[in-house]
């Protein structure tokens, strides 16, 4: 079993569309935890991982954009189940797929600009490979996909979106038997959103990080990352994003 908090602090100080920045006096924070539970299983010779994610938090814009207001509470219920199909111990590499099903269950509001919540469901299937490369060296690499239900509560009509997609990959090198250093890249591509008959071009990110993994007890594991956007088509670019993640098994 696994017990683990997320917590990501993000700013926000600029605003594109397309490859054009629109406005640099923007201000848009986030503040958002995510509380999971994880469970490993063998069911009929396979290793499965089904798992809850429940998140919650705030988001507050500022500046030109200060009529957006803030919103505060939880966001969409995550079901998960990782299917680890292949497994190599001399490698140390596994292959899992992992689909996760958002259900509409956060705060959410036809006439708030910032919800928390979408208000519909989503289905995100993901694979992700890890592997040693040399002694101390491992490296990840994850691609997902994510179809969207549609929102019949917006303003004025229906809200749907296209396919969207999201590749990354991550290195950790093993300083010593407790702490680790590590950096990653991805990029994607959240899908066109067409909302009473107008089509909004796909907010597309490529982000990278940098950080540690410090284990100070066999059960126990503290992650800590810090990045930021390195480019962005319509949307919002983050400026700063710190991540921490606390694990414990038992």
């Amino acid at each position: 079993n696994l017990a683990m908090l997320y917590y990501q602090h993000a700013s926000r100080d600029s605003l594109y569309n397309g490859n054009d920045r629109v406005s640099n006096n923007v201000e848009l924070k986030s503040d958002i935890g995510i509380a999971r539970y994880v469970h490993y299983m063998d069911v009929a010779g396979l290793h499965i991982a089904p798992q809850i994610l429940v998140p919650f938090g705030r988001l507050d814009a500022g500046k030109d954009i200060a009529s957006l207001g803030s919103s505060t509470g939880l966001g969409d219920i995550i079901l998960a189940n990782t299917f680890f199909i292949y497994h190599d111990k001399d490698t140390k590499s596994t292959f899992g797929i992992t689909p996760y099903l958002y259900l509409p269950t956060g705060k959410y509001s036809k006439y708030d600009d910032l919800n928390l919540g979408e208000n519909r469901v989503k289905l995100t299937v993901q694979g992700a490979y890890t592997t040693q490369l040399i002694d101390r060296l491992n490296w990840d690499i994850a691609g997902d996909f994510t179809i969207y239900g549609k929102n019949d509560d917006v303003i004025n009509g229906s809200l749907k979106q296209d396919l969207g997609f999201q590749v990354q990959t991550n290195t950790r090198y093993r300083l010593t038997d407790i702490a680790d250093l590590r950096a990653g890249l991805s990029y994607s591509d959240a899908g066109d959103i067409k909302q009473n008959g107008v089509t909004t071009d796909s907010n597309k990110q490529t982000k990278f990080w940098i950080g540690t993994g410090i284990s100070p007890t066999a059960t126990t594991q503290v992650i800590l990352n810090y990045g930021r956007d390195l480019r962005v088509e319509n949307g919002f670019k983050e400026d700063n994003r710190i991540n921490l993640r606390l694990m414990k098994v038992f």
